[in-house]
């Protein structure tokens, strides 16, 4: 990873910001920057350093993981370790009066001990989505990772289709496939792995329980890996029994919806519009009233990140970025679908990442 390229970005958007510099709490962003892998940490970027903080339980991994950045190992919290660096280093804060903070990771709390800490001659602001902003496109190396890690999160989806049947528990499915990712060398699951069978089918973030799966209806799940610290993120939908004419019409509009929303993905291309393409096509069968969620999002480092893939959204898309496409449908007390892959958005439309056939299974 090109640790140096990424700090000199943030350090070339400070000036931009009207900011001498910028103090960054939120781990995945420090990893981002510099590397570290650890629970606590700071950062300090100015326009001629960056300086990372942490405590005595990291000195050995900091030294062996960060880049670019001088390192300062405290006997206090890091953010505490910092304000006292600077209040030692008299010089140095006088030059930085704008400081901004990661106001959205920042409580409230924490901003009045900081206001309290931090050398009198510093004003601190908030400064939101700064590291974000440069994260949203991923370079050659992000690229390579996040491949390898939607490659392996998509194979535990062979793992699902030999254990599902009539009568296993939701959570024996979840456990099956999150061992089989662990066999495999994940790091852990990108969330908490979806399996929700028949009526539970309806509930787009239902987390795999105890319920055993029912002899007839749909089996939503939703899985991924961390992976080189990138996450994964896939979904599909099958279905136990025998399906209704309803049940394999439904499950069709909501496959014609993801490909005709992956189809829309190419540079220059509004958010808000590919989320319109899979509405459309979901109101062409009269089930538009039934996605009730946005029809994408980024995935990096988190398996939630910018861009959102939502009505409304007036940002465009650009070569580099890495998304799902994912509408789905869901009819409560009856069932529900979705379909989802990640893509990389190229220079000329968009690559899926370990793509499989979406016709519908019948277990």
């Amino acid at each position: 990873m090109n640790y140096k390229r990424r700090q000199k970005q943030l350090q070339n958007a400070l000036s931009s910001a009207r900011l001498d510099a910028l103090l960054i709490s939120h781990l995945p962003n420090i990893r981002y920057l510099c590397g570290f892998t650890g629970s606590a940490a700071a950062l300090l970027v100015t326009e001629k350093q960056c300086v990372f903080f942490s405590d005595g339980r990291y000195m050995a991994q900091a030294r062996r993981e960060v880049s670019g950045a001088r390192i300062v190992i405290g006997k206090t919290a890091p953010l505490a370790s910092l304000a006292e660096w600077l209040k030692s280093r008299k010089a140095v804060a006088r030059n930085l009066k704008r400081t901004g903070f990661e106001g959205d990771y920042v409580s409230f709390a924490a901003y009045k001990t900081l206001t309290k800490v931090m050398p009198p001659s510093i004003k601190l602001s908030p400064a939101s989505h700064m590291v974000e902003s440069i994260r949203i496109i991923k370079d050659c190396d992000e690229l390579a990772a996040v491949r390898k890690a939607a490659e392996l999160g998509a194979s535990l989806f062979d793992r699902a289709l030999e254990v599902i049947r009539p009568g296993i528990k939701e959570t024996d499915v979840a456990a099956e496939m999150q061992h089989t990712a662990s066999k495999s060398g994940a790091e852990a699951m990108s969330f908490s792995t979806i399996i929700a069978a028949g009526e539970r089918s309806a509930l787009p973030h239902g987390r795999a329980s105890g319920q055993p799966i029912p002899p007839d209806g749909f089996v939503v799940c939703d899985f991924g890996v961390i992976l080189g610290g990138y996450c994964s993120d896939r979904t599909r939908t099958v279905y136990v029994g025998r399906p209704s004419m309803e049940a394999r019409s439904a499950y069709e509009a909501v496959r014609e919806a993801q490909q005709a929303a992956l189809h829309a993905v190419r540079p220059g291309q509004k958010l808000g519009e590919v989320d319109g393409v899979a509405r459309n096509m979901l109101k062409k069968h009269k089930l538009a009233k039934y996605f009730t969620h946005s029809t994408g999002h980024g995935v990096g480092l988190e398996i939630h990140e910018a861009p959102r893939i939502a009505a409304g959204q007036e940002d465009q898309l650009k070569p580099g970025m890495v998304i799902t496409i994912e509408p789905g449908v869901y009819l409560p007390g009856k069932f529900g679908i979705r379909i989802e892959d990640m893509a990389v958005v190229t220079e000329t439309g968009c690559e899926v990442l370990a793509p499989s056939s979406k016709e519908l299974i019948v277990c």
